[in-house]
């Protein structure tokens, strides 16, 4: 593995309004010393473009109090573009202007269900925006290409818990289907270009200021106006719920690790390449969440006392694209990176509760 020290470097994260990346762009903040941060995102209206802006606004406000010296005290800057990766020009454009060092590409378009009625956006964001950025890194060579995959690849496989050694060749969405290609043409980039480059399959990411569409958010959101909830194959759902803070430790690990450059018997590169599941190894029924959730949503005042949640919940088939179980395999993480997510379900989601609670009554 080929160390990399982040202190100084230019950073670009994509999808940089997102949960998770905006998550990132946070702790690289904390932990890393005169960082630029280059961070783009086209701000779509997929979900709540508030929700996005409340986001891209903490950021700048963290920025601008680390360049004086403030709350971190590491210096360092955040440039905001407001752009779509799936625009070649405007991806050419930050390459040559910044020249980045390592590269975060979590912009995509998300969503299974949206899958099936916008398929157009998965297209454009997820291959035609991938491909625009491998074909940077491949023009302005870079130190290591980290890239948001998705346990979604793993399909209908009925052998758990999912290893990065399964075959994954059974996607039963498109966006499933996508993020497996994202990992095929990263892999011939690594070969073709030995561009060092990391696949991270992500499980059911999930807390604070997170994305509306995922079930724990939705179910918030139909509960507080009384509306009721399904749940789908009856309740027979397992998910391996990851905690936005457990996503970012490991990719920050990995950004910082890159598969090592290596020549073969052939006198070619053997490609830089490597995809690693981050899941909390512990998948949870749908009915024990969704029970901690109400609880955690009582205590966070969100919802009251004397709530009747049997009269708002509803348990229906399963729906197209989606499977009944997700689980982490994450023996490869702990053995390359030495980490492992720990996050507890109950403490995820009073985290959750507790931010709904300020961010929505504040309103």
């Amino acid at each position: 593995m080929q160390k990399i020290d982040l202190n100084g470097k230019t950073i670009l994260v994509t999808g940089a309004a997102g949960f998770v990346g905006s998550n990132l762009v946070k702790r690289l903040f904390k932990d890393v010393k005169d960082a630029t941060i280059i961070g783009i995102d086209n701000m779509n209206d997929y979900y709540d473009v508030s929700l996005k802006e409340w986001r891209l606004k903490e950021l700048k406000t963290l920025s601008n109090s680390s360049c004086l010296g403030g709350e971190s005290g590491l210096g360092g800057s955040f440039n905001f573009i407001k752009g779509d990766i799936a625009d070649k020009a405007t991806i050419d454009d930050i390459f040559e202007k910044y020249h980045p060092a390592v590269v975060v590409n979590l912009a995509a378009q998300a969503g299974v269900r949206y899958s099936i009625t916008n398929p157009d956006a998965y297209i454009q964001s997820n291959l035609i925006g991938f491909y625009n950025i491998l074909e940077a890194c491949r023009h302005y060579p870079v130190e290591h290409l980290v890239y948001a995959s998705s346990s979604s690849v793993y399909g209908s496989n009925k052998k758990i818990p999912y290893s990065t050694d399964d075959k994954v060749d059974n996607p039963v969405s498109l966006y499933a289907a996508t993020k497996k290609s994202n990992e095929l043409m990263a892999h011939a980039y690594s070969k073709l270009y030995n561009i060092p480059s990391t696949g991270l399959r992500f499980f059911t990411v999930y807390g604070p200021a997170g994305r509306p569409d995922m079930a724990y958010f939705g179910f918030t959101n139909k509960l507080v106006k009384g509306e009721t909830i399904q749940i789908f194959n009856f309740g027979n759902c397992k998910r391996d719920f990851t905690y936005v803070d457990d996503i970012v430790e490991g990719v920050v690990r990995i950004m910082q690790g890159a598969p090592e450059k290596k020549v073969g018997e052939d006198g070619l590169p053997i490609p830089p390449y490597a995809v690693y599941n981050i899941g909390n190894n512990q998948p949870e029924n749908l009915l024990t969440f969704v029970d901690i959730l109400q609880q955690e949503l009582i205590r966070a005042k969100v919802l009251p006392e004397n709530y009747d949640f049997e009269a708002h919940k509803k348990l229906v088939p399963m729906q197209p694209g989606d499977v009944p179980v997700t689980y982490a395999d994450t023996s490869a993480l702990e053995r390359d990176y030495g980490y492992k997510p720990s996050t507890s379900l109950r403490d995820g989601l009073r985290a959750f509760a507790e931010w709904y609670a300020s961010f929505y009554q504040k309103k």
